[in-house]
């Protein structure tokens, strides 16, 4: 199912026109906003923007609704957060089921513009028994457009592959050329060197994991959230904690006992968590079954401030930096 949460469109509306009316002020030095809904993105963005200045001096301020290290999959935005959409040029989302709480906070606000970064990326399906459409997918087939599988059957963790993430930038430097054509050759040159850097990063990560042995590279997760990444480098999903792409999710205790069976059959090394998620659950399998745990990936969201883990190409040489130790 779709990861959503929803708030009356008549409250958002009613509190997005308070919260405007009393925030103007507090508004006034900020230059024109781009709004992202996930850290990701808004990192993206900020890639995109640089340092770009529009005509007359003003600035584009790139801002996201979600904080690094919040978790996407159980959120809801605050009125205020509601009022600031309503003043943005530009909203940018994910899509793929992950930020449905943008709908009704977009009706709400009367957002102008909206622009799902994700368009045009094959995806992979959260439905193990349907790889020979993701197989497809990788032959230039959008997974969406086979007409039997649904939003929910998709996985939206995109930003695992730095190749898909050249998309997401490609499409974000669209709309912001859109938004202020000005300066749309700047940004345009923003993205291609981003999708450079994103180019090297490819390389780094696969040479890290490439010093893991063929048969270490097993993975098990706290939630399926890395698909992406196993399928890009060639690591072996066995199994999830929590047998979903949305963090929210439950594990049964009957799922728990057959991954357990399959992390001792399989040889399993390690167990990896992300910072977003609650280890607890992570941290028992892993002390039943006696394999390492790594509990400080980042999947759902970027690292804080200074993390190294803070932009998306951080973020990738992080998780392939833990991931190999780990598993070498």
């Amino acid at each position: 199912m779709p990861f959503r949460r929803t708030v009356p469109v008549a409250l958002l509306l009613g509190l997005s026109l308070l919260f405007a009316a009393c925030g103007a002020d507090g508004d006034a030095g900020e230059g024109t906003l781009v709004m992202a809904t996930t850290s990701q993105i808004g990192a993206l963005a900020r890639e995109v923007v640089g340092s770009e200045v529009l005509e007359g001096g003003e600035t584009v301020e790139v801002a996201t609704l979600l904080a690094p290290g919040v978790n996407p999959h159980d959120y809801e935005p605050s009125p205020a957060e509601v009022a600031r959409l309503s003043r943005a040029a530009v909203v940018l989302r994910n899509g793929i089921g992950l930020d449905d709480f943008l709908d009704g906070a977009i009706a709400g606000a009367g957002v102008r513009h909206v622009v799902t970064v994700t368009d045009g990326i094959a995806l992979r399906s959260t439905d193990r028994d349907a790889q020979d459409h993701d197989d497809d997918a990788e032959h230039g087939e959008h997974a969406e457009d086979d007409g039997h599988r649904h939003e929910g059957d998709l996985d939206p963790h995109v930003w695992h592959d730095p190749e898909r993430v050249q998309v997401m930038v490609a499409n974000i430097a669209d709309a912001l050329a859109e938004a202020f054509p000005e300066r749309a050759a700047a940004f345009r040159a923003n993205a291609d060197a981003y999708a450079q850097r994103l180019d090297e990063v490819d390389a780094e990560v696969r040479a890290l994991l490439e010093t893991v042995p063929v048969e270490h590279r097993k993975v098990v997760s706290a939630h399926d959230s890395l698909g992406y990444f196993l399928d890009r480098y060639g690591l072996q999903f066995v199994g999830a904690v929590i047998p979903a792409t949305a963090s929210g999710a439950e594990a049964s205790v009957r799922a728990l006992a057959e991954l357990q069976g399959l992390i001792e059959r399989e040889g399993v090394r390690a167990i990896f968590a992300e910072s977003s998620v609650d280890p607890r659950l992570v941290e028992r399998l892993a002390e039943d079954t006696g394999v390492r745990v790594v509990t400080d990936l980042y999947s759902d969201t970027l690292g804080p401030e200074g993390s190294g883990a803070d932009t998306v190409d951080g973020m990738l040489l992080h998780n392939a930096r833990r991931i190999a130790e780990a598993l070498r």
